[in-house]
Parts: structure tokens; sequence; C-alpha cells
């Protein structure tokens, strides 16, 4: 007897899995990722003629008729918030159907592109502190049309090949004070009141955006860790009150102002004010020292 290998099976259970297009406009080219609800497949639109990304509801979570419905209305659901949410930073569903097989898919905007937490690693911290603000960004628009990702991590924002930035997997998202139902989201980015299955707000967001702020940059400053330790705070109301907020003192901390997050001392404020009028003090410093020579030249 031969045995196969668990790659093949592997093979072989995806090609079981392999939903099926026909009857749509829809070309599946391959494979992309997969998650805990869905697999995700690049595919080519034939009617519009660009390459676009499926969602499809996972084949094992389709067993029994009220499973499947199950499912497929959290997804659903999830297509038609993301649908709602016209902003640069989240990716734009297009559309959304049923297979023969009654599985749920939706259409969205395909992205090329790298991981935040791996476009990061060699990347200036400025650069990837202007980039963590786009995701503040884009949070805050969901934010302020009453939806809560609930699943913030690198992990799950691209960088695209132009430099933009996506915010992805709105799969555990909800509207703001909706009861949570079943706990969901990653441990180490969850809030305390989203992992005690509570309802949450904007400020469960915020305290994501700073855990993804302290894996995104190591050996931070202090004013910088203020900022993290303030957003990731463990009673939401001693937290930026949003990702706006949080956002805004981030840049402070780019353009070397005062934050919010954070009280300096003397010996701060003064280096703060010397790295930010460089110039000036070098253009000051230059004319002390001209005038010194005059002065010493005319002395002879």
């Amino acid at each position: 007897m031969r045995w196969i290998s668990n790659d093949a099976i592997g093979r072989l259970r995806r090609v079981a899995d392999a939903p099926d297009f026909s009857g749509t406009r829809y070309r599946v080219i391959g494979e992309l990722a997969r998650g805990g609800m869905g697999v995700v497949y690049e595919a080519e639109d034939t009617a519009l003629g660009r390459h676009v990304a499926l969602k499809v509801l996972a084949s094992e979570l389709t067993g029994g008729s009220e499973r499947l419905a199950d499912h497929g209305d959290r997804m659903r659901r999830e297509a038609q918030i993301v649908a709602r949410l016209e902003h640069p930073g989240i990716v734009p569903v297009h559309d959304v159907g049923v297979l023969p097989d009654g599985r749920l898919y939706y259409a969205m905007k395909l992205v090329r592109g790298t991981r935040l937490d791996a476009w990061a690693h060699e990347r200036p911290r400025t650069e990837v502190l202007l980039a963590f603000v786009r995701v503040c960004e884009a949070v805050a628009f969901a934010n302020a049309n009453g939806v809560v990702h609930g699943d913030l991590k690198p992990d799950n924002v691209m960088v695209g090949e132009f430099g933009e930035v996506l915010v992805m997997d709105w799969g555990v998202a909800r509207r703001a004070d909706e009861d949570a139902g079943v706990i969901a989201g990653t441990r180490g980015f969850m809030a305390p009141e989203q992992e005690r299955g509570e309802a949450v707000d904007a400020r469960a967001d915020v305290f994501a955006l700073g855990a993804m702020l302290a894996a995104l940059t190591d050996n931070r400053p202090r004013p910088l860790a203020a900022i993290a330790t303030k957003a990731t705070a463990r009673e939401r109301s001693d937290r930026y009150a949003s990702a706006r907020e949080l956002a805004a003192d981030v840049l402070r901390f780019v353009e070397q102002e005062p934050l919010v997050a954070y009280r300096e001392n003397v010996v701060e404020r003064t280096s703060r004010w010397l790295g930010k009028h460089r110039a000036l003090v070098a253009l000051i410093l230059a004319y002390l020292v001209m005038r010194a020579l005059v002065l010493f030249i005319k002395g002879f």
C-alpha cells in the first residue's frame, strides 16, 4: 500500500473545496489566502476585464442548512458594512452573490502589496508613523460611521505597490455599542472590555491601534511610548477618545510639537525646540561665529 503525503492530501482538499463560479462573471485564477471564515481567491471579472479578490465562505462552515445560513448571514453583513465605508484606506466591495452550492461570496478590490509589519521592518520610523496615521484615519472614518473594526493588527493592514495603506479583514466588525454575542479578535490587540465580551465603542479600536503602534516601533523614545501607553490604557476613559485624536498626537511627535500624552521636562522641551529649529539655530550660530571673526580681525 502506498500512503498519500500530507501535501498531496492538502492539494486534493483544496481542489475539492474549489468554488464553482460557473454562471457568474468571474473566472478564478488561484487562491490568495485562508482565514477563519473564508477563503480569498484572485479572479478575473470577465465583464469589466479586471482582476478582483473574491472572498468565499469556507466549505468547512457549510455543514447543515442552518449553519450555512448563519455563516452566510455573517459574511453578507461583513460585505454590507465594508460597502458602506467608502474611504481610500478601506478596500471597496464591488459585488456580492451566492454560488450554486449555497455559499456566499463577495468581490472586492484586489490589493497587491505587503503586510504592514513586513513593510515597516526596513523603513525609517517617520515613514512608518505616517503610514500608521493613515491607518488611524481609515479607522476614524469607520468609527465616525458607527462601525468598530474589532480586529486591528499589523497583519490586517496592507501597503500597496504605490504606497497606499489599506485596512483589511472586517470579518468581526460590528456596530458601535452592539452586543458582542461571541468574543472575537486577536489577543494582545483586544481591549479589556472586548475580551470580556462587552459592547464596545471606538475606544476598543483605539486600544488595538495603540498595540499596533507598539508592535511597529522598537526602541521607542519616551514621548512615543507615552502615546502607545495612553492608547492602550485598561480603562477606556483613560484612552484617546478617538482614532483621530491618537493620529493627531502621533503627528505632533513627528512634527516635534508638544504631546497630549506626555509632559516634557525643561531639558526635553529645549532639546525638542532645538531639533525642530535646527536650521535657524545653525544660521544664528554661523552669524555669531562670523561676528566673532570680524571683531577678532578688527582687534589687530
